[in-house]
């Protein structure tokens, strides 16, 4: 009998708590490394073409006759990138990347034979404003990914469950280093974003999930002081880099002048390691000899196909990956809801004035 249950976006398996992630030794490096290397850009500025790309790869959408801006978004989160497409990007933390202990995490996460180190990033911030309601991160699938394809068309290839034959298997080792007090958890929804959400709450020094965030909403709350929480100034192509005359302070610059500082203790770091996993020989062979791959003409054609089939009435467009209004069809058509149980510690942005 065929399944007809409905689609619901959740992990594999809960995610997994571990503390200890880095040795002091990593972690002393990883700083080092991200006040050498910067300043580092909003992570806004590095993903979107426009506010509709954000919304689609939220949850929700947004209200009729709400036109979506950036700056609804803006928030002063920062990211840089330390491994890419399978390399590490600086010979000094390769040990970090080419992990040994968080390859055997993720394997075991899945109950999989076989672990690839895929990527590795870092969001960096100091006292932050939160306007995301939950999200998934980036699914990739067979033929389809980062390299060719924006987030918000493979996260709305995820929530529309018409992909799962060729969604990819990932593992992320997610980890944080904050000492603050005020605010600065992380909210997950591990049975699908309209049941109950779990919560790890600051601080959360060397504390790390080990999870499938592609198919996990969750969300980082807001963090620090509330009156530090939007520089005035915070602008698309802020920055954020070391302080240069503070040992352990950073700063947030906006066209090179300094419009925030932020101390040692306010600033939150998350580290992102995300591996590729395969479940036996057969799986791996599958996805590296591209036996099975699906391409973007496909994924737009079935797309089409279910908007017709459902009765929705569209303009067939000439770019599908950039126009804004084909965006919002999908987006509409496709929306999975945000949330509606947010921990009372941690509202959600929606319910700050409940």
């Amino acid at each position: 009998m065929a399944d007809t249950s409905p689609f619901i976006i959740k992990p594999v398996a809960p995610p997994q708590v571990i503390d200890g992630t880095y040795s002091d030794d990593q972690h002393a490096r990883l700083v080092q490394l991200v006040r050498d290397k910067g300043p580092w850009k909003l992570i806004l500025a590095q993903h979107f073409a426009s506010a509709d790309e954000v919304v689609a790869t939220m949850s929700g959408s947004m209200p009729e006759g709400v036109t979506p801006t950036f700056d609804m978004f803006l928030t002063p989160n920062f990211r840089g990138y330390l491994a890419k497409y399978g390399a590490s990007l600086h010979p000094e933390i390769d040990d970090l990347f080419y992990n040994r202990k968080f390859i055997n995490l993720v394997r075991g996460y899945w109950g999989a034979e076989y672990a690839i180190p895929d990527n590795m990033l870092f969001n960096i911030n100091g006292a932050c404003t939160s306007q995301d309601p939950a999200h998934i991160d980036a699914t990739e699938f067979r033929g389809i990914s980062q390299r060719n394809a924006p987030i918000w068309l493979m996260n709305t290839m995820t929530k529309s469950g018409l992909f799962r034959h060729w969604q990819k298997k990932k593992s992320q080792v997610i980890g944080w280093f904050y000492k603050g007090n005020i605010g600065g958890g992380f909210t997950y929804w591990p049975n699908g974003p309209q049941a109950e959400p779990a919560r790890i709450a600051a601080p959360m020094w060397n504390r790390a999930v080990v999870v499938e965030n592609e198919m996990m909403y969750h969300r980082a709350e807001p963090n620090g002081p509330e009156e530090l929480r939007m520089p005035a100034g915070l602008a698309f192509n802020s920055m954020f880099r070391a302080d240069p005359d503070v040992a352990d302070g950073w700063q947030i610059t906006t066209d090179g002048q300094v419009i925030q500082n932020v101390p040692a203790h306010e600033m939150r770091l998350l580290v992102h390691w995300s591996a590729n996993i395969f479940m036996d020989m057969d799986e791996l062979r599958t996805v590296m000899e591209h036996k099975d791959d699906i391409s973007l003409d496909q994924v737009f054609d079935m797309f089409i196909a279910d908007l017709r089939q459902r009765g929705i009435t569209f303009a067939v467009p000439s770019d599908p990956a950039h126009d804004v209004d084909f965006i919002r069809v999908l987006t509409a058509a496709y929306d999975v809801g945000a949330p509606r149980i947010y921990p009372k510690e941690a509202p959600g942005p929606l319910h700050r004035a409940a």
